[in-house]
């Protein structure tokens, strides 16, 4: 392969000795087909590497609830990944390991008794109740535009309501992760709040609640496996670790810690709620 005299990219010329970058744009001077490796790398990102800033990340993670956080906030972020992408990157593999995992165990099921052999189903929705007795659309309690939207999707056969039950879980888990992206403001709002006297900034509470969210979907990652002793695991870690995270970032007496975050936990426990019977709503309806 003949090397190049000056930058394919940009036209640059290098002289007589060849950079290995371009002094203009910074393009690599000697172009190649790449290799597999290579090909790999560009997929998951220059970060996912043995000694990367992705596992540095993960090891900080884990092990030191709340570190990274003071961390990035001190100044030292190259590294480790971003916040922002950190988040992301579990939370999109452990969505999509919960829809390929359990997907198809989500059904109609709001209040616990779900769609029985008979054709019965019974919904609480914003006060009100809907469902199928014994094959029998009824709606009590709700507007009649809700009610008719409910009837078209339930008034089928015992094949479409199967169909039905099927698109329900996965429109539902579609749009989770955008869901709990939402919440996520909402929880640095909060942090704000709580701790308004230290006078931080408000980014600054939002790197520590992408942080906490990012080990809560691993978490999840957890209860995924359906593994007893890992998901009492992760149903035991991840309020030890919100409260150890807290305490590690904010510092202060354990006593007022404890009463921020009994406030925190039942304020967004609400909110998450709330946010999940709408989403659950929308996945109905649409």
């Amino acid at each position: 392969m003949t090397e190049p005299h000056a930058c394919l990219n940009c036209d640059e010329p290098f002289g007589d000795a060849r950079p290995r970058y371009c002094p203009a744009c910074g393009q690599e001077t000697l172009i190649k087909p790449p290799t597999l490796l290579e090909f790999a790398q560009q997929f998951g990102g220059s970060y996912i590497a043995a000694e990367g800033a992705l596992w540095r990340s993960l090891r900080l993670l884990l092990f030191k609830p709340g570190e990274i956080t003071r961390e990035y906030l001190a100044g030292r972020r190259r590294r480790y990944v971003l916040p922002l992408r950190l988040y992301l990157t579990i939370s999109v593999l452990v969505l999509l390991a919960l829809r390929v995992a359990g997907g198809t165990n989500v059904t109609m099921d709001i209040d616990g008794r779900g769609l029985a052999a008979d054709k019965t189903l019974n919904l609480s929705l914003l006060g009100g109740r809907a469902g199928l007795k014994e094959g029998s659309f009824y709606c009590q309690g709700l507007p009649p535009g809700l009610c008719h939207r409910l009837q078209t999707r339930m008034d089928l056969d015992a094949k479409g309501l199967a169909r039905e039950a099927a698109a329900f879980s996965q429109r539902f888990l579609s749009n989770l992760g955008a869901a709990m992206f939402v919440l996520l403001p909402l929880f640095a709002a909060l942090l704000k709040l709580l701790y308004w006297p230290r006078r931080m900034r408000y980014t600054e509470h939002l790197v520590f609640a992408l942080h906490l969210h990012a080990f809560w979907f691993l978490a999840i990652g957890l209860l995924i496996t359906q593994v007893d002793a890992l998901a009492t695991l992760a149903l035991v870690a991840a309020p030890v670790y919100g409260l150890l995270a807290l305490r590690r970032v904010y510092g202060g007496r354990w006593w007022p810690l404890l009463l921020r975050t009994a406030f925190l936990a039942l304020t967004y426990a609400i909110a998450i709620g709330l946010a999940l019977a709408l989403l659950a709503l929308w996945a109905l309806l649409f």
